[in-house]
């Protein structure tokens, strides 16, 4: 099956059914990352991602990584460390701080999908007050995080990152719980791996999650979920 070509000039993507196999779900290539093409990719089980040097990639993969927020699991250190307190965990407090943590070298991996140019196309969105940051802070430094999409009462994960013991998933433990008290369904972590097994993400196939998807996309969730505040649980 031959690979999409975008017409930049056009918001349009094929039908995810198209996506290749190998690699798995790669549907199309093109395009731009303006905030109509991301929310449309998003709102349609599409999602942007390339390396540095490469043309924009856009995927569907099949199955999918999902994660319902009252299913993480919470390990008995992570239950330790939320008795502890000793961090405090903030939506939209700094998220271009976030997404640039997100991006940076790390010992297992030099280089970054996260380039110049989709730090800045998700900073456009996060303007537009439709991408977020849950943040994880120790004495007024940012320790962990992670930050995606809102769409409908869905959460679409990109990526997060730790400087501190579990940090990370502290920032996935407060997003689970607070966009379950806000009414959020579902959380979106695309592919699944080994680490993101062990948290609760499971894998439905793709017609499964697009299903849902469209249950999802165009419910309300209250804007206040989203303001800038510290998250309590």
């Amino acid at each position: 099956m031959e690979l999409v070509q975008l017409d930049e000039s056009e918001l349009a993507f094929p039908p995810v059914e198209l996506a290749l196999s190998q690699p798995n779900g790669l549907l199309a290539i093109g395009g731009d990352l303006s905030p109509q093409r991301i929310l449309l990719a998003y709102r349609q089980g599409i999602f942007p991602w390339f390396g540095a040097h490469q043309p924009i990639l856009w995927w569907s993969p099949d199955p999918r990584g999902v994660l319902q927020p009252d299913a993480m699991h919470c390990s008995r250190s992570l239950q330790k460390q939320l008795r502890r307190q000793t961090v405090s965990c903030w939506i939209n407090r700094d998220f271009a701080q976030v997404i640039a943590a997100c991006a940076a070298p790390r010992r297992d991996c030099e280089d970054t999908w996260i380039s110049q140019e989709m730090q800045q196309a998700y900073l456009q969105l996060h303007s537009l007050g439709l991408a977020h940051s849950i943040e994880i802070w120790r004495d007024e430094q940012l320790v962990g995080g992670l930050y995606g999409l809102a769409v409908g009462s869905l959460f679409c994960g990109e990526s997060m990152f730790s400087r501190d013991t579990n940090a990370s998933k502290l920032a996935l433990y407060y997003l689970c719980r607070h966009w379950h008290r806000w009414g959020g369904r579902l959380i979106d972590c695309q592919m699944q791996n080994s680490h993101l097994e062990t948290l609760g993400v499971v894998e439905w196939p793709r017609a499964r999650f697009m299903a849902q998807l469209a249950r999802c996309r165009d419910e309300t969730i209250d804007p206040a979920c989203w303001r800038y505040q510290e998250v309590i649980v």
